[in-house]
């Protein structure tokens, strides 16, 4: 064993410098790649799919180019007393005691090759950092970002695919590849104990995180069909949440006998944990969006635009951070905290705060998306820990690939059942195609690389990551046109015009299937007239909606500008017709409030103008525009 100089450790800590300027210059690559790409329309590879590139080519460089500082290398020392492996460990040697902290358990295989270079160590990321750094701008920009209206008319369905969807897609993983682990051993590959059915269903749980940014991107850029966006963005979305939920429930399950039997205990105690876990942190992001709702409404901070957009950063920030520190998941409640932030703050905001909140979280979710990919490349080779095991390997991607049909294509027959308007097939195909894994999986399964199976688990899973973001995201483009889904939709004219045939097939039938969705129409009810008059300056004055005898708390709690303001198309009346959630803002306002209909061309203008400031941050944003000939819709498909 052999003591760092003064000298090393000096070394060691530049190297944190020279780690952090290869990240940079791999991001700054990412960047003029990007505009490459954007500047010829060049969409076979995704600015992801290249940040993994250069990670490759940059960790096989510091893997093979560069000189250890410690010669002790692959030496394995042997402590007879030791029967556990503790968190830190005090080493007497020479009358010297010296402290070593645990990391991970290293496999037989990997002992020989073991590199104690610092250069190595340093790449080698704590998995905290994804998690607290890292993820929380990724997750909270897809809440920011979310387009409420075409979420909601497709929310029942988003609901199906995230919760029900990632159940079943734990589950099928988990049990196909229990079926390839009793192979395994029975080849020799593992030892029997290793490997438990819960190990299974953990790597399981971990893989149901789909992560399709790369197919979001160009589906974003050809401004394809709404309804497959919103379906494909909110399961990602929500999918992400419920996976890492999962995860933890299973990671807790614990039976008092046999691992690999069922304790029907356990499992109610984890299930109760996962509904304990997501709603407590769905009700702390929740919390944390309201107090700032109230903050930025009856506070004059909108006068000092930096301080405001400060405020509302620290406390999203907050939301995370007070639900790691309470034992839930910051994620989600990150997630919620956004969308929440977005449906009720962002309203109390100045322009100025707008435009730099949209910027702020999209920039932050820029780099760090593009930085967790270039990680991921270099761990490929940074990783000292791999394990490779083929049979493992094929298994993990069968299992994927008849999970997500297993997902898919049940739900969207039962789905199909009571929707209107049907989910076809070349929808659930694209759905199909895009179950790609991204930085969600990846910050899973590095975050417990501590046993040989979770080792496994890692590698499997970095190589699903690789394969799904080139081969399946650069395929995106070609299998649009293959099953003819139309792009270049305008997504307010597409909107419209499905509200216009809704209203149409009103008129020509007595009676609607409106019972069915009727706790989303109390709600959102509730939501016009009470939340949104208490959280911002809209909606309808708290003195007409609520009581007389609370006036006094009515007259606090109501804006000056809800007396001015009219009624806006983000709190119109909302209507359900066979489980699609719709908006019908142009036949109330033209029923009670006919100048509304000459006036609602202004907010949608506005919306516009502050969609173009969060656009695309001077990258480069190129739309594909269709031709149009006289006699045919401006609705085209790729060729």
């Amino acid at each position: 064993m052999k003591h760092r100089s003064v000298k090393d450790a000096k070394q060691f800590y530049h190297q944190g410098a020279l780690e952090l300027l290869v990240f940079n210059f791999l991001l700054i690559l990412t960047i003029l790649t990007i505009w490459l790409f954007k500047n010829h329309r060049f969409r076979f590879l995704h600015e992801t799919g290249g940040a993994m590139v250069y990670g490759l080519v940059m960790g096989l460089i510091i893997r093979y180019a560069t000189i250890p500082l410690d010669l002790d290398n692959g030496t394995a020392y042997s402590c007879e007393r030791l029967q556990s492996n503790p968190s830190t460990l005090l080493v007497n040697i020479t009358d010297h005691v010296y402290e070593y902290q645990y990391q991970r358990e290293i496999s037989q295989q990997n002992v020989n090759s073991h590199h104690s270079d610092v250069m190595l160590q340093k790449m080698t990321f704590d998995s905290e950092v994804f998690f607290n750094v890292l993820l929380p701008p990724v997750i909270f920009h897809a809440g920011y970002s979310l387009k409420k209206r075409h979420f909601f008319r497709n929310l029942g369905s988003i609901l199906m695919y995230a919760f029900l969807g990632t159940a079943i897609s734990c589950f099928v993983i988990g049990l196909i590849m229990y079926g390839f682990v009793k192979v395994m051993m029975q080849f020799g590959q593992i030892k029997s104990g290793d490997f438990h059915f819960t190990d299974c269903l953990f790597f399981g749980s971990l893989m149901s995180a789909t992560d399709p940014v790369t197919v979001l991107a160009i589906f974003h850029e050809l401004h394809v069909d709404t309804d497959l966006y919103a379906l494909l963005f909110g399961e990602s979305v929500l999918n992400d949440a419920v996976a890492i939920v999962l995860t933890y429930s299973i990671s807790i399950y614990s039976p008092k006998e046999n691992p690999n039997a069922f304790d029907a205990a356990a499992f109610f105690q984890s299930v109760g944990n996962f509904l304990w876990i997501f709603a407590g942190s769905f009700a702390m992001g929740s919390a944390y969006a309201v107090v700032t709702a109230l903050l930025t409404k009856f506070t004059k901070l909108c006068e000092f635009p930096m301080l405001e957009t400060g405020l509302f950063f620290l406390l999203s920030w907050s939301a995370f951070l007070s639900a790691e520190a309470a034992g839930l998941t910051g994620i989600v409640a990150v997630l919620f905290c956004a969308v929440t932030q977005a449906h009720y703050t962002y309203n109390n905001l100045s322009p100025d705060s707008k435009m730099r909140t949209k910027q702020l979280f999209e920039f932050m979710n820029f780099l760090a998306e593009n930085f967790i990919f270039c990680y991921m490349g270099l761990a490929m080779f940074t990783f000292q820990n791999h394990i490779f095991n083929v049979l493992f390997i094929f298994g993990a991607f069968i299992a994927i690939f008849i999970a997500r049909a297993c997902n898919i294509y049940p739900l969207s027959f039962i789905l199909n059942l009571g929707r209107k308007q049907r989910i076809p097939w070349n929808f659930q195909h694209m759905m199909m195609f895009s179950g790609l894994r991204g930085a969600i999986a990846f910050a899973l399964a590095i975050r417990d690389t501590d046993s040989e199976p979770k080792q496994m688990m890692f590698t499997s899973t970095l190589l699903i990551v690789f394969f799904t973001v080139w081969v399946l995201g650069g395929g995106t483009t070609p299998m649009l046109a293959r099953l003819h889904i139309r792009v270049g939709v305008d997504p307010d004219e597409d909107l419209k015009a499905v509200t216009s045939n809704q209203r149409t097939d009103q008129l020509n039938k007595s009676t609607t299937k409106n019972e069915s969705a009727w706790l989303f129409r109390i709600w959102y009810g509730f939501d016009h007239k009470y939340l949104k008059p208490i959280l911002t300056h809209a909606g309808p004055p708290l003195t007409t909606t609520l009581p007389n005898w609370c006036s006094p708390v009515a007259r606090l709690l109501t804006s000056p500008r809800a007396y001015e303001e009219q009624l806006k198309d983000d709190d119109t009346d909302c209507i359900v017709c066979n489980d699609e959630l719709t908006i019908a803002y142009e036949e109330t306002a033209s029923a009670s409030h006919p100048s509304l209909v000459q006036s609602s061309t202004g907010p949608s203008q506005a919306a516009g103008e502050e969609n173009a400031h969060g656009a695309d941050l001077g990258l480069g944003k190129y739309e594909l525009k269709p031709e149009c000939t006289p006699g045919k819709s401006h609705l085209n498909t790729l060729a």
